[in-house]
């Protein structure tokens, strides 16, 4: 799988190898899920602030604010199209919402990559069944990274890690 990666907002540069986490995220997402992708397959991920975010999900949802993450999958069957999707993660977003839940920003940012990519392949939380396959998915993904169980009161991350 081919994995893009593009920071458009500076903010988002204090994550130490986001490139990288990004990619690992969703690799291990990929891996925890079991899905199958065409190949060769493409997924995006844009690292964007809040302004950026909020007009996305103004024209798309019709919500005129900003929110974590968003995704756009493509149209077809997962195991029949070359180009995935896109997440998009907001730098503000994240940051408060780590910073409220005493959650490291990386692992936030980790947890929100992982969330999205599962959503490109199908998976939802409009109920709670589906939530909850979601959410373990999220949790195993979250311990294949090293980080805490990301719905955890204490989700901090990994012991001494940095942002």
């Amino acid at each position: 799988m081919e994995i893009e990666v593009n920071v458009a907002a500076p903010a988002w540069r204090r994550v130490v190898d986001l490139e990288d986490l990004a990619k690992e995220c969703i690799r291990q997402s990929l891996a925890a899920s079991g899905a199958a992708l065409a190949s060769p397959c493409e997924v995006s991920v844009t690292f964007c602030d809040d302004e950026t975010i909020r007009g996305l999900n103004a024209e798309w949802r019709g919500k005129d604010q900003p929110t974590n993450v968003l995704s756009f999958p493509t149209p077809g069957a997962l195991e029949r199209k070359p180009l995935l999707g896109d997440v998009i993660v907001a730098f503000e977003t994240v940051s408060r919402e780590a910073e409220e839940q005493g959650k490291l920003l990386r692992a936030h940012a980790a947890h929100m990559v992982a969330h999205g990519f599962l959503h490109l392949i199908g998976y939802d939380h409009e109920t709670a069944a589906e939530a909850e396959r979601m959410e373990a998915l999220e949790r195993k993904i979250a311990m294949a990274l090293g980080f805490s169980d990301p719905y955890a009161e204490d989700a901090i991350g990994p012991a001494g890690g940095a942002n």
